[in-house]
C-alpha cells in the first residue's frame, strides 16, 4: 500500500456508495501551510495524500456533524530516527487508522444515517531519505502552532495534527481520530482494549456505548494538566514526544492542541489493530458503561 494506492482504494469506496471525494496533494497541502504533515513526508518520494470522503446525510443541518481522522502511515521505518530491523516489515500496518476510518465510511454510505460524517486520512510513509526531517526541526502545522521534532519517530500525531486543524476548517465540532499512535499503549494496555483519550464527557461516552454495542473494548486514560508539561519545548509552542512517561498520553495532549475548542475523542489502536486472541464482547441493548468494569467519568 502506498498514499496513491489508498487514494485509490477510497475512490472505489466512494464510488460504490455515494460518497464525496477530495484528494489533496503535496501542492495543495503546502498552500494550507500542512508544515507538521508535510515534514513527516519530505523523506519519502512517494507523495502524500490528504485523503477526504464525505457524507451529508443531514445537509439541513450542518451543525450535526462527525469527524473521523485516521492515521495513514503506509510504511513506517521511523524517518532518521530509524526503527530496528525486527519486525519493521510489520509497519506497512500502520495505516490501520486510516483503513479503518475508510471502512467505516463505507458503511455510512451503505446505512445511510441522518447525520453529516466526513472522513480524513492522512496518507504518507515515513522514510530516511536525504531530504527526511531532522531531530531539532521545528515544523508549523497549519493553526500556526510549532512543534519541535524530538524523534521522528513520532510522526503520527505531526500528521494528525494538520488532519484535525483541517477538520476543524471545515466546521467540524465533533472529532474522532483513530491511530496505531504508540507502542506505550501496548505496554499498558496490551492487546485487550483500545486506548481512548479526550477533551469532551459526553462523546466518549457515546463512543463507549457505541463500543459496548459492536464489542469494541475502549479504557480511558486521563488527560490531567500535569502531562502538557512533558511535551514543553524551549524553542517551539511543544514538542512531539515527551519520553518515556505516560507515552500515550503525551502524544494525546499534543493532539489536543489541534483539536481546539471541538469535541474531541483520540483512540489508540495500537495493540488492538493487531489483536489475533482479541475477543470482542458485546453487551447487547447498552446505552452506559456497567459499573465497576469501566473508569470513573470525569
Amino acid at each position: 500500500m502506498t498514499p496513491t494506492k489508498m487514494a485509490e482504494a477510497a475512490r472505489e469506496v466512494a464510488e460504490s456508495v455515494g460518497l464525496e471525494l477530495d484528494v489533496m496533494d503535496r501542492d495543495r497541502m503546502r498552500e494550507h501551510g500542512m508544515g507538521a504533515f508535510l515534514g513527516v513526508a519530505q523523506g519519502s518520494e512517494e507523495p502524500p495524500k490528504l485523503i477526504v470522503l464525505t457524507y451529508r446525510g443531514d445537509p439541513d443541518n450542518p451543525q450535526n456533524n462527525l469527524g473521523l481522522v485516521g492515521k495513514g502511515i503506509t510504511f513506517d521505518t521511523g524517518g532518521i530516527s530509524l526503527k530496528p530491523a525486527a519486525n519493521m516489515e510489520a509497519m506497512k500496518g500502520d495505516m490501520a487508522g486510516g483503513a479503518s476510518v475508510i471502512a467505516a465510511m463505507r458503511a455510512i454510505g451503505s446505512l445511510q444515517p441522518r447525520i453529516n460524517v466526513t472522513g480524513l486520512i492522512a496518507a504518507t510513509e515515513n522514510m530516511p531519505g536525504g531530504r527526511a526531517q531532522r531531530p531539532g526541526d521545528v515544523v508549523t502545522a497549519m493553526n500556526g502552532k510549532t512543534i519541535e521534532v524530538i524523534n521522528t519517530d513520532a510522526e503520527g500525531r505531526l500528521v494528525l495534527a494538520d488532519a484535525l486543524c483541517y477538520a476543524r476548517s471545515l466546521g467540524i465540532t465533533r472529532l474522532v481520530d483513530v491511530a496505531t499512535l504508540t507502542g506505550a499503549m501496548v505496554v499498558t494496555l496490551g492487546k485487550a482494549c483500545t486506548g481512548m483519550m479526550g477533551n469532551s464527557h459526553k462523546l466518549a461516552k457515546d463512543v463507549g456505548v457505541a463500543g459496548e454495542r459492536s464489542g469494541e473494548r475502549f479504557w480511558e486514560l486521563p488527560m490531567l494538566e500535569d502531562y502538557r508539561e512533558l511535551i514543553r519545548s524551549d524553542v517551539a509552542d511543544m514538542k512531539n514526544t515527551g519520553g518515556r512517561q505516560a507515552g500515550s498520553i503525551t502524544a494525546a495532549m499534543l493532539l489536543r492542541e489541534f483539536a481546539e475548542d471541538a469535541d474531541w475523542v483520540h483512540l489508540d489502536i495500537a495493540g488492538t489493530s493487531t489483536a489475533s486472541g482479541n475477543k470482542g464482547h458485546v453487551v447487547k441493548g447498552a446505552t452506559e458503561y456497567q459499573p465497576g468494569r469501566w473508569p470513573n467519568w470525569r
